[in-house]
């Protein structure tokens, strides 16, 4: 039998440390090393985000200001501002078609922008001025780019004829629509499944004629 101190159960050989013994010490350095850098930069980056804001559940109180009338609603703050509009108060002017702001059947203006209704929460609209496509017109007179769209037939169903409408009268107002090409380009996002384009095109071009004359 071998002495005690020549045990083949010797974890540690004469000659050194093992490998395993050898990883473990260097592992445990090495997080010892780079442990404080990364926390402090957490703490950071912790104290620099925001603190998260309140959750808002349940039916809420909102007031909206739509064609220059005050209405005071009381909905989901899920609820958007095109359901906002059709649902709550009637003005289905504003159409609903993807509902997912691809077909612009859905614009409206908001602080004399275009915006899809379907993908703006209404209760974001507070205090902020809501134009739809009831309106446009001076009680019987029309707005000029209703007439032009009237006297272009820029329209055959119709269903999509009130976002083209509320989107042509921004594109003048941006100064798009100095050419066919400029209108096509600025009116993308509004889809006519009927394919009247070459009518809508003329529509607008032709306000646009009317307010740089």
């Amino acid at each position: 039998m071998l002495p005690p101190e020549q045990s083949t159960n010797s974890e540690t050989p004469a000659s050194g440390p093992s490998r395993r013994s050898f990883l473990k010490q260097t592992g445990g350095l090495l997080g010892v090393a780079l442990a404080p850098p990364i926390a402090s930069k957490a703490e950071a980056l912790a104290d620099k985000l925001a603190p998260p804001s309140p959750v808002v559940s349940g039916p809420t109180n909102v007031s909206l200001n739509i064609n220059g009338q005050a209405h005071s609603l009381r909905i989901e703050p899920r609820t958007t501002l095109l359901d906002a509009l059709r649902e709550n108060l009637d003005l289905t002017g504003t159409k609903k078609g993807c509902d997912h702001g691809q077909c612009g059947a859905c614009t409206v203006h908001i602080d004399g922008r275009r915006v899809n209704a379907c993908l703006t929460l209404a209760v974001m609209t507070q205090g902020k001025q809501i134009t739809t496509i009831e309106g446009l017109a001076k009680g019987e007179e029309l707005h000029p780019m209703q007439e032009a769209f009237l006297k272009h037939d820029g329209f055959q169903c119709g269903y999509c004829t009130p976002g083209q409408i509320m989107s042509g009268v921004a594109c003048v107002k941006e100064g798009h629509a100095g050419t066919d090409d400029s209108v096509r380009e600025w009116m993308s996002g509004n889809l006519c499944r009927c394919g009247a384009y070459p009518n809508i095109v003329a529509a607008v071009r032709d306000v646009a004629g009317q307010a740089k004359g």
